[in-house]
């Protein structure tokens, strides 16, 4: 495989100088269980955001290592451009850390109610098949990149779409909207680390690419075989609840496309913005509402 020629960029990390990142504890017990069907008795709607939480703890701590890996490219650790990054970094990996503990209880509530995570036997395998056939970091953060967009991409429809969490239990509604709000928050770290290390953009586009096709896949897989072991795979409503959550009104699919096509654009940055009330102002606006909910154990 091409490695990606590493020629640090200073430009992405002036926006980083004055950038900070609370880290958040979420004051919910998850241990204490929740209902089956928690989504409104919508067992569709409650697989799939059953599915998404399976692929996290995995998911995050991969995160975190390509982020720590990069960091050498930086240069001198205590140079401008390193500095301007270590605040950044540090929230950035705090709040996925706390992420990865809280689905991690929530999935092994999910255990105790019979379903079986196979995303997160895909994902180490994957992970480790890349490590295998790369040498340069860069991939491993282009990949991250990617499935960062993806996460800001379903965070911003789970705080601007009231009808994706609709009849949902409330605390599982406090813990989507709550990292949707952290997802927002940091949705430009790996990119703008990725640039700032002199990532190509030939190869964040094919890495997308990639990400795209084994994302989608995965969230579908692991949807079904939640389905079939909850027992309502065949059912008729759970086939007109799939269609109406991704094509009806503020579906998902629809709602996402015209973002998920800017990704390919030379152009491109997670904070560019095109809806109002912006996704940044969303989620401020949740963190603020729902500060009792919470409490800040460290900032960047």
């Amino acid at each position: 495989m091409s490695e990606i020629p590493a020629s640090p960029d200073p430009a992405p990390a002036a926006a980083a100088a004055a950038a900070t990142l609370p880290v958040r504890k979420l004051e919910v017990d998850l241990q204490k269980g929740f209902a089956r069907h928690w989504h409104g008795g919508d067992a569709f709607r409650t697989q799939f955001f059953n599915a998404l939480s399976m692929s996290f703890p995995v998911g995050e701590q991969f995160f975190i290592d390509s982020v720590r890996d990069v960091t050498p490219l930086l240069g001198n650790p205590h140079g401008p451009l390193a500095t301007r990054f270590q605040a950044l970094l540090r929230g950035f990996i705090g709040q996925e850390a706390t992420h990865r503990h809280l689905h991690g209880l929530y999935n092994a509530e999910l255990e105790r109610q019979g379903l079986q995570n196979h995303w997160q036997h895909w994902a180490r395998g994957r992970i480790a098949r890349l490590h295998l056939r790369t040498k340069n970091p860069l991939h491993a953060l282009a990949v991250t990149c990617a499935y960062e967009h993806f996460t800001a991409l379903l965070a911003d429809g789970t705080l601007r779409h009231a009808r994706w969490l609709d009849g949902a239990d409330a605390t599982l509604q406090t813990v989507w909207r709550w990292h949707a709000a952290e997802e927002t928050e940091h949705r430009a770290v790996a990119f703008d680390l990725y640039r700032a290390a002199g990532g190509s953009n030939a190869w964040r586009v094919r890495w997308y690419l990639y990400v795209a096709l084994v994302f989608t896949v995965d969230a579908m897989r692991q949807t079904v075989l939640n389905l079939q072991r909850d027992g309502t795979l065949w059912r008729p409503s759970t086939a007109w609840s799939a269609l109406r959550f991704f094509w009806g009104r503020d579906g998902v699919a629809w709602r996402s496309l015209p973002a998920l096509v800017r990704y390919l654009r030379s152009d491109f940055h997670p904070d560019q913005e095109h809806a109002s009330p912006t996704a940044e102002a969303l989620a401020q606006q949740w963190l603020q509402a729902n500060a009792e909910r919470f409490r800040v154990v460290g900032r960047s």
